[in-house]
C-alpha cells in the first residue's frame, strides 16, 4: 500500500521550515562575527575583553554548530516527505534544545521564568528555545498530522 500524502500544517512549514533556521543564522552570525555582544549579552560581567583567542575558537565553532541545526532545518526537512525522518531530525533537535536550556543554569532559576530580567540573547535561549521544544512536542506527538499508520508521507513544500 502506498504512502498516504499528508500537507504539512502551516505553523509546522513556518516555524521549521523559515523561522527556526533564520533565527540558528543569527546566532551564528553572532557567535562568529559578534563575539563580544554575544558574550556580553550571555554574562556581561564574566565577559574577557581582550577575547582570548581559545574563548574565539570555541566561539567560532558554536557558530558552526548554530548553522548546522539551521542547515537540518531548512535543507534536510526541506528534501524530504518522510515522516520518519522528519521525526528523527526533530526528537535529535528537541535533545539539543534540552542542553540549551541546561547549559544556562548557571544564571540561577530565575532565567528560566523572570522574564522581566532577560535581555535579547535571553528571550532567544529561553522563551524561543520554549517554542522550539514546543513545536517539535506536538510534531512528534503527531498533533496536526491526521494520525496515521507510520507510513505517512508529508508534503513540505507545499504553499497553500
Amino acid at each position: 500500500m502506498a504512502p498516504r500524502k499528508t500537507v504539512l500544517p502551516l505553523a509546522y512549514r513556518v516555524f521549521f521550515l523559515i523561522v527556526e533556521p533564520i533565527s540558528a543564522l543569527v546566532g551564528a552570525f553572532y557567535a562568529h562575527f559578534r563575539q563580544d555582544a554575544y558574550l556580553s549579552l550571555t554574562h556581561a560581567d564574566s565577559a574577557p575583553s581582550p577575547i582570548p583567542l581559545g574563548t574565539s575558537i570555541v566561539m567560532s565553532q558554536l557558530a558552526n554548530l548554530y548553522l548546522l541545526f539551521a542547515l537540518n532545518e531548512a535543507l534536510v526537512l526541506r528534501c524530504t516527505g518522510d515522516v520518519t525522518v522528519w521525526k528523527a531530525v526533530l526528537l535529535v533537535l528537541l535533545v539539543a534544545d534540552i542542553g540549551h536550556l541546561v547549559s544556562i543554569s548557571g544564571h540561577g532559576s530565575w532565567v528560566y521564568w523572570d522574564f522581566t530580567r532577560w535581555n535579547a540573547i535571553d528571550w532567544g535561549n529561553v522563551p524561543f528555545v520554549y517554542l522550539g521544544a514546543s513545536m517539535r512536542i506536538a510534531f512528534l506527538s503527531g498533533i496536526g498530522l491526521g494520525g496515521g499508520n507510520g507510513q505517512t508521507k508529508l508534503n513540505p513544500r507545499k504553499t497553500t
